[in-house]
């Protein structure tokens, strides 16, 4: 379910379920900035329990519910709102988990969300703009994480590329180290095939450019802390600490051997597939050396809550560009928004729709719903979902997503509702009561007119609705009493009742 985050909280909290590490951080909002009170992290390395089906293992999945148990604490008495949950590439890619996410949302009393790759390259560079010294030029922001590496390019707090690939320290090193020995040629595969996924996006990066790279989270953290430890390096990564520290493991060359002065016990395991990334990383980039961000996604976490809180929300910018790239007719967005709001207000109680990130839901449909007419108006309703589901949408998780997509494919004609059903019985009865109030905010607005429109009150039951207009209106507007009779018959299938008065 989407969190609304529109009162400030004086305390918040972060918690970003990664490939490799769960992590929590929980900090002090103060105009607008955020005082860190607590960190802490725990290597769980999700992303080694997938199999070759993509299913979670129960053991990867218990080492995860128990660290949670632990973070359950920080975060205790905590309201709604004030606490996000992300999950990463081990989440995206596993088909089980949304048995692994229902048992976390038991543990922490909130909700999970996964996000894409790119939702991900976003909040890592809003955690690391936060982080940095203000600067005019580009930034390239390289965060290589357990399952996925993620490349930002972007100047001051705005992205203007992001990426997000298939590569990771946890599943390289389950790939290609599995039995713990460490060759040069296992690390030339490891590195070829680093190289192979970069081809994809590094003339598009070159071609942006930077003035500074730099790197987040923990193998950069890792190579950069030996680099610096041997005297190479000021606590930037280098190409040529790259080079020595490559030489060292090889000379090593066993994972359980490794003993590298600067880098955790628990970060020499997953170490060699990690560098051999970066190394592609550097070579593809032609990077000579790259500085280190204190702050990664977490941080950005922190900080797109604050957004929210200060009426910057992100959500706003990109429903708005989606309008507008598919030539929304604003005026009757905005028609179906308000009455659908009016609608809203009337049965938010006898529907148990108290939570503010129902209007939000309704809200967002309201001024996206007729995005697939630039398409074709044939089936606009099922264009419209398939863009919005498919769609790169920035500070959207997949589930919020999925939300918005069904309420825009249950906006006319029939309601999926063994689509509805998916979400769970409760959050799938709710979104179905949004789909109806979409409906008759539509159905009120079917002809396109400013034309004043009377007032209608609506009173709701659990399965029915009641339209009640002045009287004689509808006899004197028989083409919208057709409509609302037609939309009678279309609840009917989905086991709703509607009555007009």
């Amino acid at each position: 379910m989407p969190h609304s985050s529109a009162e400030p909280f004086p305390l918040i909290a972060a918690i970003d379920l990664g490939s490799n590490s769960f992590h929590i951080v929980r900090a002090r909002t103060d105009h607008g900035e955020i005082r860190i009170l607590e960190r802490m992290g725990e290597k769980i390395q999700l992303a080694a329990g997938l199999d070759e089906s993509r299913m979670l293992s129960e053991e990867a999945m218990e080492r995860g519910l128990e660290c949670l148990r632990r973070f359950a604490q920080l975060i205790t008495g905590l309201p709604l709102g004030a606490v996000r949950i992300v999950g990463t590439n081990a989440l995206r890619e596993a088909r089980n988990r949304s048995d692994f996410i229902m048992r976390a949302q038991q543990v922490l009393g909130h909700s999970v969300e996964v996000i894409s790759g790119r939702e991900e390259a976003r909040l890592i560079y809003l955690g690391v703009s936060h982080t940095m010294p203000d600067m005019e030029g580009r930034r390239l922001v390289t965060d290589i994480g357990g399952g996925s590496t993620e490349f930002i390019i972007g100047q001051r707090f705005e992205t203007h590329q992001r990426e997000s690939l298939q590569m990771g320290c946890v599943s390289y090193t389950k790939r290609f180290f599995a039995d713990g020995k460490i060759t040069p040629s296992r690390y030339a595969q490891a590195y070829t095939a680093a190289r192979l996924e970069l081809m994809n996006i590094d003339q598009s990066l070159r071609e942006k450019g930077w003035q500074e790279a730099v790197g987040a989270s923990g193998t950069i953290r890792a190579v950069a802390l030996a680099i610096q430890a041997a005297g190479r390096g000021k606590g930037e990564v280098n190409a040529e600490g790259i080079e020595w520290l490559k030489r060292k493991i090889f000379k090593q060359g066993e994972i359980d051997k490794l003993d590298i002065e600067g880098v955790k016990p628990d970060r020499r395991t997953i170490l060699p597939g990690g560098l051999a990334i970066l190394e592609a990383i550097f070579k593809a980039l032609e990077l000579q050396e790259m500085n280190l961000s204190e702050g990664a996604l977490r941080e950005g976490v922190l900080y797109d809550m604050i957004g929210r809180q200060h009426h910057e929300d992100v959500r706003e910018r990109t429903l708005s560009a989606l309008a507008e790239r598919y030539h929304v007719d604003k005026r009757q967005a905005e028609r179906v928004e308000r009455r659908a709001l009016k609608a809203f207000e009337q049965v938010t109680e006898a529907w148990n729709l108290s939570n503010p990130c129902y209007r939000e839901l309704l809200t967002w449909a309201a001024r996206v719903h007729e995005i697939g007419l630039d398409i074709a108006h044939y089936h606009y309703h099922k264009h419209g979902a398939y863009l919005i589901e498919h769609s790169d949408l920035p500070g959207f998780s997949r589930r919020d997503q999925q939300m918005l997509a069904l309420l825009v494919r249950g906006h006319r004609r029939n309601i999926p509702r063994d689509r509805f059903a998916e979400l769970g019985d409760e959050e799938g009865e709710s979104l179905i009561r949004l789909c109806i109030l979409l409906r008759f905010a539509i159905l009120f607005h079917h002809i396109r007119s400013n034309q004043e429109r009377p007032i209608v009150t609506l009173k709701a039951g659990p399965r029915s609705l009641a339209v009640c207009f002045p009287v004689g209106w509808l006899e004197q507007n028989p083409l919208t009493q057709a409509d609302f009779e037609q939309e009678a018959q279309w609840l009917t299938r989905i086991g709703y009742t509607l009555t007009v008065c």
